[in-house]
């Protein structure tokens, strides 16, 4: 068994006898003498290899290639003064070999391991176990295993019990698209992976364990992006007898203890804004709080103008907001512009206004239709001096927060005015309980129908609800989302009712949830902190694949183990299941089996 690593040692080691097991990362053959950089988990050792020491092995050393796998036996030297290498652990010693042993060899590599240069993602995929051994995804898996540690470390301190919840369950059709397992035994009837264990540590609250926790695997079928995958990890927490503030007390202390002892920073409490605020300033309700750049409104200065593209909107119950971009006027041309209205069309924007301050006074094409005294207003009230650049939108609330939050962090990227060694937590609180849905034309829940309202009394009024759930979001990214349940049977009664849910639909969808609701439920609370954004944001990398040991692409594929994969046509049938007869895969899979 490997008793050693190759960074446990130092010069306080010199003339001790280790057999070292690894990786050939480097051969130099030097004639009479073979260097060789010697690669295993903990990092680089390098071995010498001395015909005078050696016989039979120094033929062997000879032979080596890059990436065999080795054993070592030798003594930990001093190096030469010359050969000292700063840039590792170890580089100051080396191990004189006095035994080799290849364990196995190497074909050559489709791709270089031993430098962290961008390579073709596809292949790199199709090769992840060769892809891990790159330093930066080896560092960021190692990364994850000592978040996870610290976050179980400090929840089993706060005497939470880690439970496992199942992976086969119902479907309950809520947010994403399930993933759907069929049954063998029960034909025709399916099992449904869990999008999250929401229900059921909601029921292990109803059994009386009181705090909660779990590493959980959690399953959406949705469409993916450089921050999501369809199948991901987060810490699920949830406490009985627990409000907003006891959830994020823990939750924050958590955080800090992780990036406390991953990257020995230590983090001031975490501030907190509404859902309004964050959509009136930031456009988004998970903002990048790193840089300013703040959206500002322009409703009241436009909403009178006889320019009708504002006006109209406005009447509408639409509003006018615009971003400065302070003192960088100049890096926009006309092209840009073009190119930045393009951008927020992408949002729903019928187009976008801009203005430019130079010389002490504005232009661009608005400015010679909008009133000077409207110009000066926007001047005074948001102080705008020579090269800023004025981008104005005006349409539904939708739609502006849309635009211009994301306009504002792709200008921000442009610029390279996001500081890279910040990390901004925000608690965002007070979101809506209901949104309504244009393409169903009703009202549907935000986040949860078992999510508490604030005043239940607002029921009826659906724009003004406001749920008691809250989100933690680190720069820019949603890191955790969780809330106050609503723990009382007549309230969920009333909510079912407004979202159109009828009793025999309540019943069919979480008829075993409501008869547990009947024996005595304590309030809770709870949150779930999502494990991969963590992992990005601590690691630097703005892609989930790189912080996930075998992820998927965007078109949901592994492409090593080449799944989603075709079956037989016996186990089909034995599911119960049938492939559309006109359907050329049933074609193909009848010819095939």
């Amino acid at each position: 068994m490997k008793k050693f690593n190759n960074n446990d040692f130092t010069e306080k080691d010199l003339d001790k006898e280790v057999s070292l097991f690894g990786w050939v990362n480097k051969r130099r053959d030097m004639g009479g003498v073979i260097f060789v950089d010697l690669r295993d988990r903990s990092g680089i050792i390098q071995v010498v290899f001395n015909r005078g020491f050696l016989k039979q092995e120094f033929e062997i050393a000879e032979s080596l290639k890059n990436e065999y796998c080795i054993k070592v036996t030798g003594k930990i030297i001093l190096r030469d003064e010359e050969m000292i290498n700063p840039k590792i652990a170890t580089g100051k010693i080396e191990l004189m070999a006095s035994d080799l042993e290849i364990l196995s060899t190497s074909d050559a590599l489709p791709f270089n391991v031993y430098d962290d240069e961008d390579i073709n993602e596809s292949v790199g995929l199709k090769y992840r176990y060769l892809d891990l051994r790159r330093e930066n995804l080896k560092n960021n898996i190692i990364l994850r295993h000592k978040i996870i540690k610290s976050a179980r470390e400090y929840l089993n301190n706060l005497d939470f019990l880690e439970i496992e919840t199942p992976i086969l369950c119902k479907s309950t059709p809520e947010g994403a698209r399930d993933y759907l397992v069929p049954s063998r035994i029960n034909k025709g009837s399916f099992y449904a992976l869990p999008q999250s264990p929401q229900i059921f540590k909601q029921l292990l609250m109803v059994s009386g364990f009181e705090k909660y926790y779990q590493v959980a695997k959690c399953f959406r079928d949705e469409d993916l992006r450089a921050d999501r995958q369809p199948e991901f990890t987060q810490i699920d927490l949830e406490m009985s007898f627990a409000q907003e503030e006891d959830v994020w007390n823990v939750c924050e202390g958590m955080i800090k203890k992780i990036v406390k002892d991953t990257k020995n920073i230590e983090l001031d409490d975490f501030p907190r804004m509404t859902y309004k605020d964050a959509m009136e300033n930031y456009g988004s309700d998970k903002p990048d709080t790193r840089f300013d750049m703040k959206l500002l409104d322009l409703t009241e200065i436009l909403k009178n103008t006889r320019m009708n593209v504002f006006r109209q909107n406005i009447e509408n119950g639409g509003i006018a907001k615009c971003l400065i971009v302070r003192n960088n006027g100049d890096k926009y041309s006309r092209t840009d512009i073009d190119h930045l209205i393009d951008f927020t069309r992408i949002y729903g924007a019928k187009g976008m206004a801009w203005l430019k301050y130079d010389n002490d006074q504005f232009n661009g094409v608005i400015a010679k239709n909008l009133e000077d005294e409207k110009l000066e207003e926007i001047k005074n009230t948001y102080d705008v001096k020579n090269n800023d650049l004025i981008l104005i939108v005006a349409d539904k609330p939708k739609v502006v927060y849309a635009a211009l939050g994301a306009l504002r962090i792709k200008i921000a990227k442009t610029l390279d005015i996001i500081p890279k060694d910040k990390l901004n937590f925000v608690w965002i609180t007070d979101f809506p309980f209901f949104e309504y849905s244009e393409t169903e034309k009703r009202w549907k829940a935000e986040h949860n129908p078992f999510t508490m309202i604030k005043d239940i009394n607002t029921i009826n009024e659906p724009e003004k609800c406001i749920s008691r759930s809250y989100d933690l979001v680190v720069n820019g990214y949603e890191l955790a989302s969780g809330g106050v349940r609503n723990h009382k049977k007549d309230d969920l009664a009333k909510v079912f009712k407004s979202l159109g849910i009828s009793d025999e639909e309540a019943e069919k969808r979480f008829g075993f949830m409501l008869e547990a609701f009947k024996y005595g439920v304590p309030p809770h609370a709870g949150i779930a902190p999502g494990v991969e954004r963590l992992v990005m944001v601590l690691s630097g990398t703005d892609d989930i694949k790189d912080v996930i040991a075998f992820p998927k692409t965007q078109s949901a594929q592994d492409l090593m183990s080449e799944a989603p994969s075709d079956v037989s046509l016996k186990q089909l049938k034995e599911l119960g299941i049938k492939i559309e007869k006109d359907d050329e895969k049933w074609v193909n899979l009848q010819k095939k089996w």
